[in-house]
């Protein structure tokens, strides 16, 4: 299941710390007053570079459940 995956690739860049410094320079854009913005579409493409498969709206589904997935600050 997709939703499986994403859970696995937010498992993976947390205990991968060189590839979260990777995920945190390539899939974010900068906003005005130094606001981040996470896109989407560079978080799929991103993961799917690590054999990771899910689509952005599996992507959201995740990032804004209930529960969402907790990154380690770095």
């Amino acid at each position: 299941m997709s939703l499986a995956q994403v859970e696995s690739f937010y498992e993976m860049l947390n205990l991968e710390p060189s590839v979260y410094d990777l995920y945190y320079q390539n899939c974010r854009q900068q906003g005005v007053f130094d606001s981040c913005h996470w896109d989407t579409k560079k978080i799929v493409a991103f993961a799917a570079t690590f054999g990771y498969e899910f689509n952005e709206a599996e992507l959201e589904e995740i990032l804004f459940a209930t529960e969402p997935v907790r990154l380690v600050s770095r």
